[in-house]
């Protein structure tokens, strides 16, 4: 997938590098299911899970029902075109500026609206966004993008 700045979301986060935007994680759900259907599994499982060694597969119905909410779990647009969550903030915020991105304002470190990003994402949007405020679009995308960094946890001397 070529490297795109349309990709680059408002809070820093690379769409490109997204399961959801990259779609691969629905179609193999998808295909899994059929598979599964092809082969009457829920019968299999309902008969397996009778046997001590095999009692997970009694978990089955709730298994192809979680693949079902995976199939779903595909974003067709990016964030610039109006994709993800239409409550974002950081979306609003930016346009209401008139800037490209988080990055350009001088509150992002700071920015509370950003700490939402945190439980999926650890620090990877800041990270980005001070990337892109230091070296700009065009590096950010020749080089290193985050997606998950754990948040380092100093301890008080």
């Amino acid at each position: 997938m070529a490297e795109n700045k349309d990709l680059i979301a408002y809070c820093g986060i690379y769409c490109g590098d997204c399961f959801i935007h990259q779609g691969k994680v629905a179609d193999l759900s998808r295909d899994l299911r059929k598979e599964l259907r092809t082969y009457r599994f829920e019968k299999m499982a309902k008969s397996f899970s009778e046997v001590p060694f095999f009692a997970a597969f009694k978990d089955y119905p709730q298994c192809y029902d979680v693949l079902g909410a995976l199939v779903k779990l595909r974003c067709h647009k990016t964030c610039r075109g109006d994709g993800g969550p239409p409550f974002c903030k950081m979306r609003k915020c930016c346009r209401k500026k008139g800037i490209d991105g988080c990055w350009e304002c001088e509150e992002f470190e700071t920015c509370a609206e950003l700490d939402f990003l945190k439980a999926n994402h650890g620090d990877a949007h800041l990270k980005n966004l001070r990337k892109l405020k230091k070296e700009g679009v065009d590096s950010f995308l020749k080089g290193k993008k985050y997606w998950y960094s754990a948040i380092s946890r100093k301890k008080n001397a």
